[in-house]
């Protein structure tokens, strides 16, 4: 069976949210019948790339961010989009360990997380003009 669905979501950047974001993927992926681990998963990717975009795109201040999921064959692609304060060095901040914010005790991880629980990362980023997360994984037993 082919999917190709597609759907974009928009929501102040206020810490709440992040659990709206997580059960939003989670429910349209539900489409592709994926397991519990896989659901896990991406529920877990899309929490660390909803809450980098609250905590260090807009500084826990007022923006938007921006959340597309689509589904094409077995695979959904989730796309994070912030247009805050961007990332001065993205190869410093997608080190295991790194925070910008090290006064808040984050462990640094959002981006390695992203990156074991997704088949596919990709961050880009411009300063003071924001950040697209841009992640996809393979739902193995859709049909």
């Amino acid at each position: 069976m082919k999917y190709d669905n597609h759907i974009k979501v928009e929501f102040t950047s206020k810490s709440a949210n992040e659990s709206l974001a997580r059960v939003i993927a989670s429910a349209f992926v539900s489409q592709l019948d994926p397991t519990l681990e896989e659901l896990a998963d991406i529920r877990t990717a899309v929490s660390e790339a909803v809450t980098n975009a609250i905590i260090h795109g807009y500084d826990g201040g007022k923006g938007k961010v921006i959340m597309e999921c689509t589904l094409q064959d077995h695979t959904v692609e989730i796309k994070i989009v912030d247009k805050g304060n961007g990332i001065e060095d993205l190869n410093l901040a997608m080190q295991p360990l790194y925070t910008s914010k090290p006064e808040l005790e984050r462990s640094g991880m959002g981006f390695t997380v992203m990156q074991s629980f997704m088949d596919f990362l990709e961050v880009k980023s411009e300063l003071h003009k924001g950040t697209t997360i841009i992640m996809r994984k393979c739902i193995k037993n859709a049909d």
